[in-house]
Formats: C-alpha cells, structure tokens, sequence
C-alpha cells in the first residue's frame, strides 16, 4: 500500500501561500520533495552514498538546478529539441545553493551527495529561483542524511522605497535594490544581489528583513521532517585520526609556520617556504611512519596553517604580506594599453591583473538568454576568463567553468547598474575580463578594469565602479579580525569573506559567504564601512587614471545614432521587400536596424565612418520628414515632361516643378532646361490634400523682374 503524502505550508504575505510536500514523488531518493507557490512547482532530491570513496580526503557535494522547458509549455530552441548542458542562469542558481547548503555538513562528512533540483511546473509571475534553496534543504530534512541545521533563502527587493520578500516577475522589474540571502535559524550564511548605489544601511535593512522570513520558512520545514518521523540520521564512516602524529606536527612546525607567515613575503615565496616545511615534516616522522601516518601528516600541517595564521592576524593585526588589516595592495592601471580593440585597460592590485577590452556590435550582436519561461535579448555582455597560468598552474583547458560564470556575473551585474539606457543607446556592449595574475580577487579586478575600459571606449558611463574583496577572522573569546582586499591563501582561511562593488555614492554588487556563528549586524556594519573605504581608496586611483569617457568613440570604432520616428514611417524606410533599407545600406556604407516599438520605430545606425553614418541619418530623416509648405529644399531632377520637371525634394518624396514655376519668363518647351540629375533648389508651394501631390516652384526664389512702363505711360501709370 502507497504511504499518503505529508504537506505543510506556510504564508509569505499578501495571501502568498507556499506548499511543501513530500512523499508523493521520487520515493527511491534519500530525500524528496515538492515546493509549490501558485503555478510554481520545484522538484528537489538528494541522495548519498552510504560510503565514502577509498582515500577520499575532501567533500564531493555537486549541486544542479535544471528548468524543464515542458514546464512553461515550451519546446527547447536547440538542435536537438531537448534541455542539454545547464545555462549559465541555471549554473548561476546552483551555485547559490551550493554556497548555501555546503557548509551544513559536519567537517568529517566525506560521502559523496547529490542535489538536484528541477523546475516542472512554471509561473510567470513566480520566480522558481528563491524558492530552490528551500527545495534543496527541505530534501536533506527529511532524508537521513547527516546536517547540521536546516535553512532557506529569500529574496528581498526595494519597489517605490518599500522593501518586498520574494517579489514577483514585475516588482522585481520595477525594483532598485535586489539580494538573494540565506540563512539558519541564527545565522546568515550567504548573499548575493545588486543595487542603483544603495547605503551599507539598505542592505542590513535587507539582511534582517530576510533573516525574519526565512525563519518562518525553517519551521515549516522542521514541522515537514516531525510529521514524517525523522528522529535521527544516519551513521557514516569518519576519517582515520592519530592525535600522536598530530602532536609531532605540530611541536616541529608551529614556530617555523608563524616564522614563514609573519616574513611578509610574496606569495611564490611564501608557497615555497610552506612546501618545503611540510617535506621536513614528513621526514621528521622518521623512516618507519606508514603512508597512512604521512597523509594525516599533511593534513594536520594544513590544519596547523590555518590556525597560525588566524591567531597572528588576530593577534599582532599582520597580514600574510605583511600589510596592515584595512590597506589595500598596490595599484597600477592604464587605459588604451591595446590598440585595436573599441576600448581596453589594464588593472592590477598586488598580484592580482586584469586586461579587459570593449567592443560595440549591432542589435544584430544581442545575446539571447533563454529561460523557460520567457527568452530575451540583453544588449550588455561580460566575460570573464581565468586561465590556468594566471596562478602559475598547468590544467587542461575544458571551456569555461561555474567558477568563470558566477564571477562574469557579479561583474556584470554592478556594472551594468552605469551603463546608459537600452532603449536610447543602441551599442551591443560585450567586456571580456583575461586575467592574467590571481592572487585575489579577481572578480573585484575585473570590475575596476571594466569601468576603466567602458570610459576609454567612449561609453556614456557616469561614474567608476571599483570593488574590494573583504575577509573576516573571529575566535571564540569574541576577538576578530576584519581583513581589506584578501589575498588568495586568505580567502579559505576566514569565516567571512564578501565583496563589495560600487560608486562613491553607494553600493552596486555584493557576493558574501559567512561561515561563522552568530556573527552580529554590529561586526557586519564595521566590515562593511571598511569596505567602503577601501572602494573609495581604489576610486580616487582610477578617476586619477581616466577622470571621465571619451566625448566620443574612437576613430576605428563603430559610430551609432538612434533615431525615434513615427511608427507609420516604418514601412517606408524598409521599403517593399527591404527594397529601400538595403539601397540605403549600400550606397551609404551604414549598417541600419529598425524595429516596432509601441507606437513607434526605434532606427538604430551604425558605421565606422562619420561620413557614411551622416549620410544614412539623413537619408532616414529625409524619409520620415513631413514637408512644410514654405519650406526651401533642394534636389535632383528624376524626370522631364513637356508640362514640367518632377523633383525629389525629400529622399523618397518627389513634386512637380511647373513649367511655369521654373522661370518669371513665360517658357514656350521644357527643352535644354534641365537633364535627369541636375541638382535643382526649389521651395515647396503647395500641397494637394486630394492627391496628396507637392507643387514645387523655382521663381518663388528668383527676384521678381520690375515691370517696364509701356510706351506713351510714366512709371506710375
């Protein structure tokens, strides 16, 4: 007989109800559930090996959020017709949850885990991806796999100044402040989101507002596991442990640890001295140690680092380079080091650089990102690449990473908060980020040379963004140690670790993991006034390198204009067929797109020569122009008749010159006055509301001829 299935709900405000259930899908699985909001429907499962793999010695958790295209009634667009690799919004997602839900099991746990959380079910007003983090934990709860605690995520964001839990679709559009947050019962763990410059006070606004609902949605969780009975979870087999081998670690390598932290010196030699210590400590365990005694050798030496170095920041305020706790490293920058791209800088902080390029395209180079529920074009595009020699490594090149994704897309996302409107500037903009040296913060690098690189290609961009990467040391007797611009051997080490990017009037990106317990919005405020200061000590470095953009584009890039015409013009500039759009193309040399826009055409215009993209503006003016009566034009004669001339006044627009309009002399035949080109001044005289025909006259601009007395009459006469 099937077992009924087990549901809980719970209420996000507004009558906003969202259903767990489990039990009824996916039985086979150590933990299965169902999370539905309206139309929204989430499938998560997790399942564990029971053993760890022979001499595994780290935590393999892999996280995947997929969203079936069948879910929103659709086909996948690909060759194939069927979801293939995950997208990079779907990797984006799984990372999150990842971040969230890795450091729930207990240090010892090394089984292989697999989350795998699908959409089936969409809704076009639900967003599925504050509700998967919920799915994700809610499939642990109730299975047997050993966690720690259970916990959620949210998403906050601020519409007309009124902060809103998971928003839907539209309020988010609307929104100018968004975070992703997660959270246990007491403490937060991860955000990330963006926001139009806002205070370091908005975004502990956000952080206590989430904290509030994800509580609500842990206890809907806790009473989920309570009806179906998990009481206890299961035993696994914990890592051989040899406090001997331990203690010999560290009584022969605690000092010289501190000695090689403390030095101050740079990170290749630092490595180096820390390699060649951990071989002194095998050979110190003598001849007869096994392999196994080695190998938990090397881990308690890990171990012993970790420790050492925390103390000493804590304790003497030193860093592993030897800077003070809120110092930035050394700044270098310089735009243009590149001469052909649209734009280009180069940025590099410590051992960290960057070399980031620009390049404008066409709506024709818009990316399309493609979701379930909808697929759209962006016209901002970033890249981010980390090659293995950056860190002085040798690794197989395979395409590009979760990692690469996840830090193109903080980058993204706070530069975009500069970059001008869409629907006014008709530039593709695509930044690609190579780093060339990582020791830190990479992703931070990657937004100071992007802003530096937008400015130099001449892009509309208001104000610089910078970021920082901040890291965060706490001990149990309540002392800590808050950490500006960390290095890469610090990033691990600590129980905090975020990224702020911004302007000087406030903040546009943040990425933060926290790892440590009970971690107050006190502590969190100084860290973040911190980072503050170092995002504005970078700032004045990079306004110092490139003060404002370029008045203009360079001379190799394309130029653009972006023109607004009625929407009844349309059809006349594309023409029958394409006819007249693909004539203005080629004799012009100018790259034109032109789309519906409501109630009007948005004509976008692109060329490399300011003569060719003139000549194209004026062409599509000339078309889209309603004549004035009054008005004086001129322009080539494209037929001769016995009774007149017919003039193209206007591109496409044409008017009959009279016989008796070209001359105050009465003319008798239209031959040798004019040849099909000559170019023709006339004023437009007359239009035929009937017809719609234009009288065009070339006397109204010639001096009326004085009348001569006739013979036997005085002037007056």
């Amino acid at each position: 007989m099937l077992s009924q299935p087990i549901s809980v709900s719970f209420d996000l405000g507004g009558g906003r109800e969202v259903f767990i259930e489990t039990g009824k899908l996916a039985r086979q699985a150590d933990g299965a559930v169902t999370v539905r909001q309206g139309n929204c429907v989430i499938l998560a499962t997790v399942v564990a090996n029971k053993e760890p793999k022979e001499g595994q010695d780290f935590f393999p958790l892999s996280v995947d959020y997929q969203e079936k295209f069948a879910s929103a009634g659709r086909v996948p667009g690909s060759f194939f017709k069927r979801e293939a690799r995950l997208n990079d919004y779907e990797i984006l997602t799984s990372r999150l949850i990842d971040r969230a839900l890795r450091p729930l099991f207990p240090e010892d746990y090394l089984c292989d885990v697999q989350v795998l959380i699908s959409l089936i079910s969409s809704d076009a007003e639900v967003l599925p991806d504050s509700l998967a983090c919920l799915a994700a934990s809610a499939a642990l709860a109730v299975s047997d796999i050993p966690i720690k605690e259970i916990i959620s995520e949210v998403r906050i964001a601020r519409v007309d100044g009124k902060f809103i839990v998971n928003p839907t679709r539209s309020e988010l559009k609307a929104s100018d402040l968004e975070f992703l947050i997660a959270a246990t019962e007491n403490n937060l763990m991860m955000v990330e989101g963006e926001a139009k410059e806002c205070a370091e006070a908005d975004l502990i606004k956000s952080l206590q507002m989430a904290h509030d609902a994800i509580r609500i949605q842990i206890k809907a969780q806790a009473e989920l596991r309570a009806k179906k009975g998990v009481t206890t979870k299961r035993d696994y087999k914990k890592p051989a442990q040899d406090e001997a081998v331990m203690e010999k670690v560290n009584a022969f390598a605690k000092e010289r640890v501190y000695e090689i932290s403390r030095k101050g010196s740079s990170k290749n030699e630092r490595s180096e001295a820390y390699s060649a210590l951990k071989d002194e400590v095998i050979v110190s365990l003598g001849e007869e140690a096994t392999d196994l005694e080695k190998k938990l050798a090397k881990k308690y030496y890990e171990d012993l680092k970790w420790e050492v170095v925390r103390n000493m920041m804590i304790d003497d305020r030193i860093r592993l380079d030897g800077r003070q706790l809120d110092v930035v490293r050394p700044l270098a920058m310089e735009v243009e080091p590149l001469p052909t791209p649209h734009g280009s800088a180069l940025f590099t902080r410590g051992e960290t650089q960057s070399l980031t390029t620009v390049t404008f395209g066409t709506k024709l180079d818009e990316l399309l990102v493609e979701s379930a529920q909808k697929s759209e074009y962006t016209k901002f595009i970033l890249h981010y690449n980390f090659p293995p020699f950056s860190t002085g490594e040798v690794k197989m090149m395979r395409g590009v990473g979760r990692r690469e994704v996840g830090h193109g897309n903080l980058a993204m996302r706070s530069l975009k908060q500069m970059m001008p409107d869409t629907s006014t500037y008709a530039y593709t903009v695509r930044v690609v980020s190579d780093i060339l040296e990582s020791n830190g913060s990479s992703s931070m690098a990657t937004v100071c040379a992007g802003s530096l690189a937008l400015m130099d290609a001449g892009v509309p961009f208001p104000k610089h963004v910078s970021g920082v990467a901040m890291g965060l040391v706490t001990r149990a007797d309540g002392k800590y140690a808050i950490l500006t611009d960390i290095l890469g051997d610090e990033d691990h080490l600590g129980d905090m670790d975020f990224k702020v990017t911004g302007t000087r009037d406030g903040i546009c990106g943040v990425q933060m993991d926290i790892k440590v317990d009970g971690l107050s919005m006190e502590v969190m405020m100084e860290a973040l006034e911190q980072a503050r200061k170092g995002r504005l000590h970078i700032l004045d470095a990079m306004y110092e390198c490139m003060p404002a953009p370029r008045p203009e584009v360079k001379p190799h890039a394309p130029r653009m204009i972006k023109l607004i015409i009625d929407k009844e013009f349309i059809g006349a500039v594309i023409g029958p067929g394409g006819k007249v759009i693909q004539e203005i193309q080629r004799e012009t040399g100018a790259t034109v797109n032109i789309e519906e826009v409501g109630n009007t055409g948005e004509v976008s215009i692109f060329s490399a020569s300011k003569e060719s993209l003139d000549k194209a503006v004026a062409w599509i003016k000339g078309i889209t122009a309603t004549p004035e009566v009054g008005d004086v034009y001129e322009g080539p004669v494209k037929g001769i008749k016995e009774f007149g001339a017919f003039v193209e006044f206007m591109p496409g627009k044409q008017g009959l010159l009279h016989i008796s309009e070209i001359s105050w002399k009465r003319l008798e035949t239209m031959d040798g006055l004019f040849k099909e080109g000559d170019m023709v001044k006339v004023k437009l005289v007359g239009l035929d509301p009937k017809t719609g025909k234009f009288k065009l006259s070339r006397k109204a601009l010639m001096p009326k001829p004085e009348m001569k007395p006739r013979e036997g009459e005085n002037a007056e006469g």
